[in-house]
């Protein structure tokens, strides 16, 4: 039986996140399994993959930046914005060198609004962008707020009009439409023509398995049945699910406050003790409306993660969010 953690897959490209979901289920015998941060079919690289109990921290991660590898085409319209579109219109851009490239492309770096993309999974009115869009449908979507917090330009050529970037950006930003706006700007259109994640919040490609990996398992289990067991390679390749939430402060409690506190009972401040603080904003809440600035991962004395848990400071009291183990495991 695979514990209980996060595997960090390397998605490639025509393999959707839930096919990645479906292989990964049946190789590792998960009856639990989410992923984190869909990925266009076309898209490849880091797809997380929650297992068992990790499932209920994906919220916590919601906030997370993620870093990109962007290609880009200079004189090309589509209605997706990328090249597997529909062609909207075609633009010369063989004025456009990579001096002029790189200034615009660095343009984008900062805080700013962003309209999403018509074939997005924005939801507008009940229902998604992309429901409007196939159907030809034009519904207009408010510009939310981005933040771009790293450009690195890596290439342009000027006789292809192609060009690549790495960026890291807040929750919510669409690269197509980054890619799109730089076409705007520049005068002659562009689309994205590859895209590959390599980081979101701690997670990176390194030791990430591949879905070639996985299949192999997937015949494996199918051959051994109840011989099967998951190699050390996938076992020791799973991230502990407290990981991630670096974001969240720490704090501890001893033996006898944890087993109360795994009950769902409030334990008061002064019998806690805070080892990290939260790096999160009152502004940033989870799904029940608790903020970043007040949210725990907590442990036992002896380095046990437990759950998560919020300060309420009206009763001056650690109160539980979520906890992950049952008192008869502590």
């Amino acid at each position: 039986m695979i514990k209980d953690g996060i595997l960090i897959l390397d998605k490639p490209q025509n393999w959707t996140s839930h096919d990645c979901v479906a292989v990964a289920r049946k190789a590792l015998g998960a009856d639990k399994l989410g992923h984190g941060g869909t990925l266009d079919p076309m898209a490849e690289g880091l797809l997380p993959l929650f297992v068992g109990r990790a499932t209920r921290i994906m919220e916590y991660l919601d906030m997370d930046d993620k870093t990109y590898i962007c290609g880009i085409k200079l004189g090309v319209t589509t209605d997706t914005q990328d090249i597997w579109g529909t062609v909207i219109h075609n633009t010369p851009a063989d004025n456009i060198d990579g001096e002029t490239f790189e200034e615009t492309l660095m343009s984008f770096l900062g805080k700013q609004k962003q309209i999403p993309p018509m074939y997005s999974a924005v939801r507008i009115n009940g229902r998604r962008l992309y429901e409007y869009a196939r159907e030809g449908e034009n519904v207009s979507a408010s510009a939310r707020d981005i933040d771009v917090k790293s450009i690195k330009f890596m290439e342009f050529d000027e006789s292809l009009g192609e060009g690549k970037f790495e960026m890291t950006v807040s929750k919510g930003t669409y690269i197509r439409t980054i890619c799109n706006d730089i076409g705007e700007k520049l005068g002659c259109g562009a689309a994205m023509s590859y895209l590959k994640r390599t980081a979101v919040g701690i997670f990176n490609l390194d030791n990430a398995t591949g879905p070639d990996r996985l299949k192999e398992l997937m015949a494996s289990r199918k051959e051994l049945k109840d011989d099967y067991q998951i190699p050390a390679d996938i076992t020791e390749a799973i991230i502990p699910v407290d990981k991630p939430m670096v974001n969240l402060g720490k704090v501890s409690l001893s033996r006898d406050r944890a087993w109360y506190f795994v009950a769902g009972n409030s334990i008061r401040w002064k019998q806690v003790k805070v080892l990290e603080s939260p790096k999160g904003s009152a502004q940033m809440k989870n799904k029940r409306g608790r903020g970043y600035d007040v949210l725990y991962r907590v442990y036992t004395d002896d380095e046990r993660f437990i759950g998560t848990g919020y300060y309420n400071s009206e009763s001056n009291e650690l109160k539980a969010d979520k906890i992950f183990v049952k008192r008869q495991e502590l």
